[in-house]
């Protein structure tokens, strides 16, 4: 009675060390193919952010932000929320109406994704031309 008792823990253990260590793989896994996934979905927001950037469509490049998007220009107070980033574009298109973006390019650093929160810094070049109202 006392060895089947033994070999009854033992194997109960041994259960509960292969399904802990299982589990483990399998939410590496899942993680490693949620990144990826992540990864692409970012890469794709870039690509229309310059194609939007580029075409001048507004409302689309507004699409691509989220509702609590922060954004930080240099110089400026950063921009909280997607109203706030409307807001900021409507006035720079009022100040320079002649506006238009002849060349747009942007180099991404250091993204970092965490429980579903993405942040990123990017540089962005880009060729102007336009008149300002005044």
């Amino acid at each position: 009675m006392r060895r089947t008792s033994l070999i009854t823990i033992l194997v109960f253990v041994t259960g509960l060390c292969i399904g802990y260590f299982a589990r483990g793989a399998v939410g590496a896994l899942q993680q490693k193919y949620t990144h990826k996934a992540d990864l692409a979905a970012i890469e794709k927001l870039h690509q229309e952010d310059i194609e939007f950037t580029l075409s001048q469509d507004y409302k689309r490049l507004m699409d691509i932000w989220s509702e609590d998007a922060v954004r930080f220009m240099p110089g400026s107070p950063p921009d909280v929320g997607k109203q706030a980033i409307l807001a900021d574009n409507e006035k720079f298109a009022a100040e320079y109406p002649g506006f238009k973006v002849l060349r747009y390019a942007a180099k991404y650093k250091n993204i970092q994704i965490e429980d579903g929160l993405a942040c990123e810094w990017g540089e962005h070049e880009s060729q102007l031309i336009g008149d300002s109202a005044s």
